[in-house]
């Protein structure tokens, strides 16, 4: 979690990049900003992504 960004805290995740297919997809749905991308996210890590959301939301909450 990064919590010194000027818009206030992000969760920073890591992943392999998608595929060119993949980000066509996701892009007919969700168009992605000029800095965004497409990201694929091992199930393995999922564990770690909901703690990780749980901390950012009780951080939030404190502010």
């Amino acid at each position: 979690m990064d919590t010194d960004t000027a818009e206030g805290p992000e969760l920073v995740l890591q992943g392999k990049f998608a595929d060119a297919a993949t980000r066509a997809a996701c892009s007919q749905d969700s168009p992605p900003a000029h800095d965004e991308g497409v990201i694929r996210i091992p199930v393995r890590m999922v564990d770690q992504i909901r703690k990780a959301c749980d901390a950012a939301e009780a951080a939030s909450a404190q502010l």
